[in-house]
Parts: structure tokens; sequence; C-alpha cells
């Protein structure tokens, strides 16, 4: 069973930042695509940034130059550094990876529980 656990959410003033982290556990083949998306109260889910097996990345433009994504293959750990918050970026971040369990099974879509960032005077 694979496991995606965030942690580094909380509360910070505009202009401030904080650093995310998901780190996967269980029975894991392969890790391909690993991503942040955001939900904020009222809105939609929508991607934050992504970063590919090999290091490639892509950014919302709401979140180019300030925000940088990265991981460590070894860990099995995404991060997303947030720079320059704004009280437009406060959601909940969640943690997405596209993940191969074992040789048997498929590549399917895993999912952290959430973690809560709110950017406040």
């Amino acid at each position: 069973q694979v496991q995606l656990v965030e942690s580094g959410g909380g509360l910070v003033q505009p202009g401030g930042s904080l650093r995310l982290s998901c780190t996967a556990s269980g029975s894991i083949l392969r890790i391909y695509a690993m991503a942040w998306y955001r939900q904020a109260p009222g809105k939609q889910r929508e991607l934050v940034a992504l970063i590919t097996s090999s290091g490639s990345t892509n950014y919302a433009d709401s979140v180019k130059g300030r925000f940088t994504i990265s991981r460590d293959n070894a860990k099995n750990t995404v991060y997303l550094q947030m720079n320059s918050l704004k009280p437009e970026d406060t959601a909940v971040y969640y943690c997405n990876g596209d993940i191969q369990p074992t040789a048997r099974v498929v590549r399917l879509d895993y999912w952290g529980q959430g973690t809560q960032v709110t950017v406040s005077p």
C-alpha cells in the first residue's frame, strides 16, 4: 500500500516563505511524476507545480518565479519551496504521485491528506 505524507504547512505573513515536503512510502516500484495541487475554499483543486522523474518542471502562471518544486528520488520525497507568499496562496496543498507499486500493478495516482497553508498579516 502506497502512502503520501505531507508536512511543512502553517501560518505565514505575506512576503514570507514556507517549504512543503511530501514523502511516499510503502510498496513502490517506481515513481513517475510528482506534483503539488492546492484547493482554496469554494474553488476547484488546481495544479501548482509538477516535476517529472527526469527533473523537468512545470508551474502554474500564478506561482512562476516564486515557487520551486524539487525531488529527492533516493528519499521518494518531493518539495515545494514557496517564497514571496501572498494571501491568495492560502489553500490546502495536496501532494500527488504517479506511482507504480509493483510490477504486477499498473501505475496509479496517489494523493496525500493535504496540509494547510495560510498567508495572513
